[in-house]
């Protein structure tokens, strides 16, 4: 049991890898960032980056794939949701200054103070996505299909941090099974009470592969008597 519990970073990988495609689908479909948050994003880039770090130091080289694969895409969700409009000096700041304490305790203390700020790294990537979220009437520009993702990845991390033991993967894991859930609920719960013309735009851009494509028409082929012909009807 334990040999098959050291796959747990593959099952997360699997979750991980396609994990923002949902939301970046949402966002280039429907240019809707309402619920979404640029500091999330960018904090989940910058946080993955610094897992990326402990995992390699730590020799947990199944782990690196969905690291870099969440640092590739939430950055780019952040560059996306920044065109938009969304980024501001505050959080801007913020955000720095957390880069700056990150390679601080990496450059003091390595492995050990990394991994003491990153126990605390997810409380403080949700924060503002839970943040806007609950403040957001209706979440029609968060993908629901993304934080579930985010759930079924973070559940693995739990299980394999407990396996480990590493309290800092069980820290990550527990807060983000937490954070995904309530973030689950409140787009249910938005969901059932949004207009029925937004649930059905939403439903519509959710089921995008289920919609058929149109078929190309030429120009109606000519006809010598009757002009153009378009199906059974003549066109003089």
């Amino acid at each position: 049991m334990g040999d098959l519990l050291d796959y747990a970073p593959i099952a997360a990988a699997a979750f991980a890898i396609p994990q923002f495609l949902p939301q970046l689908r949402k966002l280039r479909a429907t240019d809707d960032t309402a619920g979404v948050s640029w500091s999330w994003a960018t904090l989940t880039s910058v946080n993955n980056a610094a897992w990326f770090l402990y995992f390699a130091l730590a020799s947990y080289w199944t782990a690196l794939v969905p690291a870099s694969t969440a640092t590739l895409l939430a950055g780019t969700l952040a560059i996306m949701l920044g065109q938009r409009g969304l980024a501001k000096a505050r959080p801007a700041v913020l955000i720095s200054s957390w880069v700056v304490l990150l390679i601080a305790g990496f450059t003091v203390a390595g492995r050990t103070g990394l991994g003491t700020l990153l126990t605390a790294a997810f409380i403080l990537q949700v924060t503002p996505s839970l943040w806007t979220a609950y403040r957001t009437a209706h979440l029609t520009g968060v993908s629901r299909g993304t934080w579930l993702l985010i759930l079924g990845e973070l559940s693995c991390w739990t299980i394999f941090g407990i396996h480990k033991p590493d309290p800092r993967l069980i820290t990550l894991g527990v807060t983000g099974v937490t954070a995904s859930a309530l973030m689950l609920a409140r787009i249910h719960r938005t969901r059932r009470h949004q207009p029925l013309s937004s649930a059905n735009a939403e439903r519509r851009t959710e089921r995008w592969w289920l919609r058929p494509r149109p078929a190309r028409r030429g120009p109606c082929p000519p006809s010598p008597t009757h002009g153009r012909v378009c199906g059974r009807q003549s066109v003089g």
